[in-house]
This record gives structure tokens, sequence and C-alpha cells, in this order.
């Protein structure tokens, strides 16, 4: 199964890791995923600044 990474330094997709594990992210199952590495981890971020909120809100 061929797997997709996000590179954050140059902005491209690789099929398989191709750049050092601190320049990519992934892996992702799709092209498609990896393109869209950026919206994710956002999306994740404000996830977890709404649970680290919340949770706050129970001390």
């Amino acid at each position: 199964m061929t797997q997709w990474w996000y590179n954050h330094k140059t902005g491209e997709v690789e099929e398989g890791p191709k750049s050092l594990g601190s320049d990519r992210d992934g892996p992702y199952a799709t092209r498609e995923d990896a393109a869209r590495a950026p919206e994710i981890a956002q999306e994740r971020a404000r996830a977890w600044a709404k649970e680290d909120a919340a949770e706050g809100d129970d001390d």
C-alpha cells in the first residue's frame, strides 16, 4: 500500500518517505489527504485547544 507524505519545508507531496522526518508530516493514505496536511494540522490544533479549554473549566 502506498503512503503519502507532506513535506512542510517544500510544500510538496511525496510518495513514500523521501525527505527528512523533521521536514514531513504523514503518512497519509491518499495524495489528496497529504496535500491537505496543513489544513488537517490546523483542524487538529483547534480541536486540542478546545479540549484543553474544556478541561480547564472542570478545575
